[in-house]
C-alpha cells in the first residue's frame, strides 16, 4: 500500500500540467458560434489582462497550492521532510477545492444567465478527480502514519 500511494503520489506530479492545460468547459456567445475551450492555463491567461490580484489568487489556487502539496507529500513518503507537514497539507488541498468549487459557480451563473452556451469539459472531471485523490492519500498517509 505504501509504494502505491507513493506512485499514485509521484504520478501527479505529471497529472497536474496535464490538468492546467485540459479544457474545463467550451464556452460561446451564442449556439450558432463555435464554442472556445477555457482551461486553467487559458483562463488565468485571460484574467492575467483584466484584473491582476484575481489571477493572482488563481493561480495560487490551481497551480501552486496542488503542486506544493504533491511536492511536499513526496517529501514526507520519502523521509525528506517531517511527518508533522501531514496537517498543513491538508489545510493546503482545500485551498485547491476552492477553485473546483469557483469554476462550477462559474458555470451555473453562466447557464442562468442565458445569453451563451457553457459546456462542462472532460478537464473539470479530470481536475476535480486529482484534488479528491490528494485529499485522500493525504488521509492515508496520515493514518499510516499514525499506526507506525
Amino acid at each position: 500500500m505504501t509504494r502505491l500511494l507513493k506512485f499514485a503520489n509521484l504520478a501527479m506530479i505529471v497529472a497536474w500540467p496535464i490538468a492546467w492545460t485540459a479544457p474545463l468547459m467550451r464556452a460561446g456567445f451564442l449556439p450558432i458560434f463555435r464554442l472556445s475551450e477555457i482551461s486553467v492555463l487559458s483562463g488565468l491567461h485571460a484574467l492575467w489582462e483584466s484584473d491582476i490580484f484575481l489571477a493572482l489568487v488563481v493561480f495560487l489556487f490551481a497551480l501552486v497550492a496542488p503542486m506544493t502539496k504533491t511536492l511536499a507529500l513526496a517529501a514526507v513518503q520519502f523521509n525528506a521532510a517531517p511527518a508533522w507537514l501531514l496537517p498543513i497539507l491538508t489545510w493546503v488541498g482545500r485551498l485547491a477545492m476552492a477553485d473546483v468549487f469557483l469554476i462550477a459557480v462559474y458555470v451555473v451563473i453562466a447557464k442562468g444567465v442565458g445569453v451563451g452556451r457553457v459546456e462542462v469539459a472532460w478537464g473539470l472531471y479530470f481536475f476535480t478527480a486529482l484534488i479528491l485523490m490528494q485529499f485522500t492519500m493525504s488521509w492515508f498517509e496520515e493514518a499510516r502514519r499514525e499506526r507506525a
